[in-house]
């Protein structure tokens, strides 16, 4: 099973914490966010990724050509430049780094892998800045055993806002973050049947979030898998800083993986 992670976007909300870094290598704790999804991917045995680079995808690539070095000691010999890295990666995964285009949304970015999926029926998809204890193993058996083409991971989360109750002018009840019990957004952590390529196409202004998934509602071919634990994006400086917290804290609910 793979996993593609959306991972080329510009970012742009969150340029006050790290603007000189794609979005997907803003830190939480000592790695990136992106290595925080992945250990969750790996945690349910999905270690096999497809990258889908854009923004300042380089710097990703050199995480990754990196991360056995940065992680170990190594010696290196200045006159041929041979490099013997001491201790195994901590990481068995197999990443694929893919330029999708600079400015390409995410309908196009995943048409561009197509290729690298060729030999999979079913695949897994998710953006590079969200984290959640979602049970990857619950939502691959839902989504085989409805035999729809998208599976879509739907959480609700707390409310920014206070919640007000009110008769007429009077206030009745306040509820200071509520939880939307019936209002679901999308968590991303898709699972996907390889016939969602029939509904994308190589174009750099195709959002998948936009004609593609509305074709499918359409088509009866998305189904919603509830997930009532922890999902949190990192879209703004607050959520950075709220994240962080957690896993400085030692209280980091997406961390599932020992």
């Amino acid at each position: 099973m793979k996993s593609v992670i959306l991972a080329g976007g510009l970012g742009t909300r969150i340029r006050d914490v790290a603007n000189n870094i794609p979005k997907p290598m803003v830190a939480i704790g000592q790695h990136p966010i992106i290595w925080h999804i992945m250990k969750t991917y790996a945690h349910f045995d999905v270690k096999d990724f497809i990258v889908c680079l854009g923004y300042m995808g380089d710097l990703i690539k050199d995480y990754f050509i990196n991360y056995a070095y940065k992680q170990n000691d190594f010696t290196v010999n200045l006159a041929n430049r041979n490099i013997f890295c001491y201790g195994e990666s901590a990481e068995n995964w197999n990443v694929t780094l893919v330029d999708t285009g600079h400015k390409s949304l995410t309908g196009c970015r995943v048409f561009r892998v197509k290729k690298y999926l060729e030999k999979d029926d079913i695949f897994m998809l998710t953006y590079g800045d969200g984290v959640g204890n979602v049970d990857l193993n619950k939502a691959l058996d839902f989504h085989t055993t409805h035999g729809r083409i998208l599976t879509v991971t739907g959480a609700c989360p707390a409310s920014r806002f206070g919640e007000l109750e009110v008769d007429g002018c009077r206030v009745v009840s306040f509820n200071e973050k509520p939880l939307r019990g019936s209002s679901c957004v999308s968590a991303g952590f898709f699972i996907c049947n390889k016939r969602i390529f029939d509904y994308l196409r190589d174009d750099e202004n195709l959002a998948l979030e936009g004609e593609p998934f509305y074709n499918l509602v359409k088509d009866r071919e998305v189904m919603v898998f509830r997930h009532d634990g922890f999902w949190q994006p990192m879209d703004v400086s607050r959520d950075y800083q709220f994240l962080n917290a957690l896993w400085n804290n030692g209280k980091a609910p997406w961390k599932v993986w020992a």
